[in-house]
């Protein structure tokens, strides 16, 4: 009896054990913060991810995450200034909280720190929003800015009030407006939608008969090119015919005036060796071989006198001093008959 009772208390005090340690032990996820909480005051060390031991049923902890993390505001009410109540749908706001500023911010804030410094800004925020602006602004002309707008306001208290906590980003749905509102605006768009498809009407049309003009004028640009082409070909081609004709001629003019030269050259060396040739022995030596050369005999009964015509001497001098003036490889030629004739007689 004494050992039954025994081991129902070593059961109780291993089951008590076991319970203690259970609620001792406790496990911090990745990418979040313990924060540990005895008698109701918050401890200053956080723990962070990973198994930990704590004093049961006297301390108790709380997991903050520290990575980005998206809050949602639902059914948010916003007024215009023109009186109409609208809705927002759902807000989401992407933020994270620094791992340094956990314990300052839990200690202000309480862990859930988000319901303070979100969530109520973004009721007080977009309130003062709508309150400035009409439902068309609210609507529809404004409505790509509320969320850059809500960013910066959020985070322009945060940098004040909980530094270490920014937000990233801000995603605001489409309001929702009365119905009778919303027949109208999509009335309203109807109507510009319609306007819209006349005007991208019109700009096809304006911009068909662009494209018709552009390729008229490339035609005739491409037209008058191909005649400037034209034209400068034909007048590349005379220009090579004068420029033909010109070497032409100018090679005609050297082979010519070459030729002059020349001529003058033999003219004026030939006068310059007749000058030196024909002197006044070197003439009579000619005649006397002019002389001898023609001389005739004639025979009869009579002897007829001996002649000489003065005229006809001069013009055998004359015809041998031309003679004379051929090259030198050529010998003078004698004339058959000479005009001065002699007359012999025989015995």
């Amino acid at each position: 009896m004494a050992m039954a009772q025994a081991g129902a208390a070593a059961a109780a005090a291993t089951g008590l054990l076991v319970f203690l340690l259970y609620s001792a032990i406790h496990r911090v996820e990745e990418g979040h913060l313990a924060v540990y909480y005895r008698g109701g005051a918050l401890l200053t060390s956080p723990s962070g991810p990973g198994y930990h031991i704590m004093l049961p049923f006297i301390t108790t902890f709380k997991s903050v995450q520290t990575t980005l993390q998206t809050d949602e505001v639902k059914n948010v009410p916003c007024g215009t200034s023109g009186g109409v109540m609208i809705y927002i749908d759902r807000i989401e706001v992407v933020n994270k909280l620094a791992p340094y500023a956990v314990y300052d911010i839990v200690r202000n804030y309480t862990a859930d720190y988000d319901k303070t410094l979100i969530f109520n800004k973004i009721h007080h925020e977009l309130n003062q929003f709508c309150s400035a602006h009409t439902l068309q602004e609210v609507y529809i002309e404004l409505f790509d800015q509320i969320d850059e707008n809500l960013k910066l306001a959020l985070q322009k208290d945060l940098n004040v009030m909980a530094p270490g906590l920014t937000i990233q980003a801000v995603r605001v749905t489409k309001p929702k407006i009365p119905e009778a509102i919303r027949r109208n605006f999509e009335l309203m768009e109807a109507e510009k939608t319609k306007l819209l498809i006349a005007a991208q009407r019109q700009k096809v049309v304006e911009k068909e008969a662009e494209t018709d003009r552009k390729k008229a004028l490339i035609e005739a640009e491409k037209a008058a090119q191909v005649a400037r082409i034209h034209y400068q070909q034909k007048i590349m081609e005379k220009e090579t015919e004068k420029r033909i004709s010109e070497i032409e001629d100018a090679a005609f003019l050297a082979r010519e005036k070459a030729k002059a030269d020349a001529e003058y050259y033999t003219a004026r060396k030939l006068a310059d060796s007749n000058k030196l040739k024909l002197t006044p022995e070197y003439l009579e030596l000619m005649k006397y071989q002019a002389i001898a050369a023609n001389s005739k005999l004639y025979f009869g009964d009579r002897i007829p006198g001996v002649f000489l015509d003065s005229c006809a001497f001069q013009q055998a001098n004359l015809r041998t001093a031309h003679e004379t003036s051929l090259p030198a490889q050529e010998s003078p030629e004698t004339s058959a008959e000479s005009p001065l004739r002699g007359e012999e007689s025989t015995g």
